[in-house]
């Protein structure tokens, strides 16, 4: 037998077993501490000489009432008479000494209460009176051979008391592993239960006890005890005293949420991130296979992929410069390869990039075209689902994203009947198989321009926020989890695409992102809607990609709007039939021809090569 391992497994078995009983009895320890020290404290000369003159006057007060009691014995047997003189006389004197009796015990109580015993005399007296009673008794019975053993109870009172203070005032060993920085040891080591019960009442927490912290994916990790009144909101709301008793960084996210079991909470120090040594860019194998749900990100703390319904309608939040568009390509990139997407870009840029892939509106003219061909198509599948009887669309969705939403809605608002359309996008698509997916910088539905409108955002049950600006924005974000504060999360180029799910808990997300080249890389899949037959009994086809060729000769997009004037083409629905191309496309090259004098533009909107007038 190897007697040094035995003896070191022994020894480190010994040692975590007593580690583990320490916090328990911490909160004892630190009681009879803090009542010891408050014993010594009264224990000054002064109280020690008002307890003496206490204790004389006492003395002396108890012999004078002796006396009296002597000499009321006497007269009364001097006399049989009550009223006699002397009997009254002794009466009257025994009944003042009394009086003075009860007072001068009153002030040797008082004395006493100022100069206590020290807790340990006070404890030694209070196991003497239970173990000099329990020995002899003790050997009473066993001369009588009975098998109870008082003596042997009060040993075990008296070991109890002692090993409860010891392990109480141990100092626990904080296992910490090498690789952690300066900073979580010095955290770890100030989470320990002995330094925390020491420490604690300095910041108003005292009735809290830790328990040893253990180093997680996403940083440190500790559970604390909750005694006496304390719940784990009143622990959260002193959230800066934890953060100053600990030495934390301000920086430094703290989350204290509930345990498993009533009484304990659980203190999070965000130290690090699961997520870090794992590549953020997006691919088509991050698609889940089941195919009603769709990847959002990683989890920091616990490294977990985190997944929202596919099928839901959704509202992405984040101010300028957060990662927005970038985090909101990947569920875009998923939503055009699953089924169809529709994107509405109110300020231009993503659809530079998305142009070649999908179906883009940017321009007015787009938009109120996008708006109503997708409420179209929401209305014609409502038909084609009552012919067919089924209450759930079971063909391709069409996703439509609108991005950014205060400048579609500023665009909007007063055409009443688009922003209708929009609104019975937002409430009856889903069941449709039409579903919108909102982003927005101002996540507000008051004021002059709000980001998202008041009866649209209702509808939008999933919710993801990163960074916002304040705590009004971050309650529209978050809806009910406002408290998970996204206006909190650091502003720094590391905390691009982290946000917090609505539901999900206070836990930070890394999103995916989607660079430029990877979008390029689509297959291209361009939607319109399917056109309206007088059967119904079968579904219209979606028209994906328009394959009516071109001009010949026409080598760019201009070229085959300005070739298709030529050729006849009179509106810019012609041209977009001619051409193939898109309408936001279509639309922005006869601008750009207008403008520079290619073509001309009649009063009643005719288009006409040149500059020749109707």
């Amino acid at each position: 037998m190897d007697w040094k391992q035995a003896w070191s497994t022994t020894t480190n078995t010994t040692t975590t077993a007593l580690d583990s009983l320490a916090p328990v009895c911490a909160p004892f320890a630190a009681r009879w501490d803090l009542e010891a020290e408050r014993r010594t404290k009264l224990r000054t000369p002064e109280h020690l000489k008002q307890l003496m003159a206490a204790q004389k006057e006492h003395n002396a007060a108890r012999s004078t009432h002796a006396t009296a009691k002597s000499q009321q014995h006497a007269a009364r047997a001097a006399s049989n008479n009550p009223f006699a003189a002397g009997r009254r006389a002794a009466r009257v004197a025994a009944k003042a000494a009394l009086s003075h009796e009860r007072d001068t015990r009153a002030k040797l109580k008082t004395a006493r209460v100022n100069y206590p015993t020290t807790l340990k005399a006070r404890a030694i007296q209070a196991h003497s009176m239970h173990a000099v009673p329990s020995t002899i008794a003790s050997a009473l019975l066993s001369t009588a051979h009975l098998t109870l053993w008082p003596a042997t109870t009060s040993a075990v009172l008296i070991g109890a008391n002692v090993a409860a203070l010891a392990l109480g005032r141990r100092r626990l060993r904080v296992p910490v592993d090498e690789s952690v920085s300066a900073e979580e040891r010095q955290l770890m080591e100030r989470l320990d239960p002995s330094y925390w019960v020491e420490h604690a009442p300095d910041r108003g927490l005292s009735g809290t006890v830790t328990t040893p912290p253990a180093m997680e994916p996403g940083g440190i990790r500790c559970e604390i005890r909750l005694d006496g009144t304390w719940t784990v909101k009143t622990l959260a709301d002193k959230a800066d005293s934890v953060r100053a008793l600990l030495g934390a960084r301000t920086a430094l996210r703290i989350r204290i949420t509930s345990a498993s079991r009533g009484g304990w909470a659980v203190l999070t120090l965000a130290t690090r991130s699961a997520a870090a040594g794992v590549p953020s860019l997006w691919t088509a194998d991050r698609i889940p296979s089941d195919p009603l749900m769709m990847n959002l990100g990683l989890d920091t703390e616990t490294g977990d992929e985190v997944l929202i319904p596919f099928d839901e309608r959704l509202l992405v939040s984040g101010a300028s410069g957060t990662g927005k568009s970038w985090s909101f390509r990947p569920l875009m990139a998923t939503a055009h390869l699953r089924g169809d997407l529709l994107l509405i870009d109110g300020k231009g840029e993503e659809a530079n990039i998305w142009e070649p892939v999908c179906r883009v509106a940017v321009e007015r003219d787009d938009i109120t075209d996008a708006v109503d061909e997708a409420h179209a198509e929401m209305t014609r599948r409502k038909t084609d689902m009552k012919t067919r009887g089924i209450s759930v669309w079971d063909g391709r969705q069409l996703t439509v994203v609108v991005d950014e939403g205060q400048v579609i809605l500023a665009l909007i608002t007063k055409d009443k009947d688009r922003l209708q359309r929009l609104i019975e996008l937002s409430s009856l698509g889903r069941s449709r198989g039409v579903v919108l997916w909102w982003a927005t910088q101002y996540p507000l539905t008051d004021g002059g321009a709000p980001g998202v409108h008041k009866l649209i955002a209702p509808n939008l049950l999933t919710r993801f926020s990163l960074r916002v600006a304040g705590t009004t924005q971050a309650q529209v974000a978050l809806d009910d989890c406002a408290h998970y504060a996204p206006h909190q999360i650091p502003d720094g180029r590391e905390y691009r695409g982290h946000g917090y799910l609505k539901g999900y808990g206070p836990r930070m997300l890394r999103t995916w992102t989607l660079d430029d080249a990877g979008v390029r890389s689509l297959p291209k899949s361009i939607w319109s809607p399917a056109p309206t037959s007088g059967s119904s009994s079968l579904r219209a086809p979606l028209r994906l990609v328009k394959n009516t060729p071109a001009p010949v000769g026409a080598a760019t997009n201009r070229d085959k709007v300005l070739a298709a004037v030529h050729s006849g083409a009179r509106t810019a629905k012609d041209v977009t039939d001619t051409t193939g191309l898109n309408k936001g496309t279509v639309s922005r090259e006869i601008k750009t021809l207008t403008e520079n004098g290619a073509l001309h533009r009649t009063p009643d909107g005719r288009l006409l090569p040149g500059r020749q007038a109707a």
